[in-house]
């Protein structure tokens, strides 16, 4: 991913959590975007990820694409190691669990297709760079 490009999606983030989510849930090509608040499973710190998502009924599907890097993004790690995470969707801060998912899942081919359309075919192409399989998590609301 370019630095522009990363700068750009780092000052989003930024105008995002610190507006309170009253700007932020559209990213500048128009992707709803979700913040995905994790504990680091090292530091132990909180950690938050701007990611563009899909709705399939009541969950939101977010991909570990990292751009198509050969490594898959640190959150995902942070899932894995401790599933239940907060989400938050514009104002609105959801309890969720996190599942990732991926090709074996019967439902994974559905459920990347949904994440691939809302970001306009992005998922797809960096899946191509990358050998790893891109998870998608599946971010169940609790209650």
């Amino acid at each position: 991913m370019s630095s522009v490009f990363t700068n750009v999606l780092k000052v989003h983030q930024w105008v995002y959590e610190n507006s309170g989510g009253l700007v932020g849930h559209r990213l500048l090509f128009g992707n709803p975007t979700l913040l995905l608040r994790t504990v680091g499973r090292k530091s132990g710190q909180q950690r938050t990820s701007a990611l563009t998502y899909a709705q399939d009924g009541k969950d939101y599907l977010v991909t570990a694409s990292n751009g198509g890097s050969p490594r898959p993004p640190g959150w995902l790690a942070n899932v894995k190691a401790e599933p239940e995470v907060e989400i938050q969707v514009g104002r609105r801060r959801v309890p969720v669990v996190a599942r990732a998912t991926y090709p074996a899942d019967p439902d994974y081919a559905r459920r990347f297709a949904i994440a691939d359309k809302v970001n306009k075919g992005r998922y797809a192409q960096y899946q191509t760079l990358t050998k790893r399989p891109i998870a998608v998590v599946v971010l169940t609301p609790i209650g």
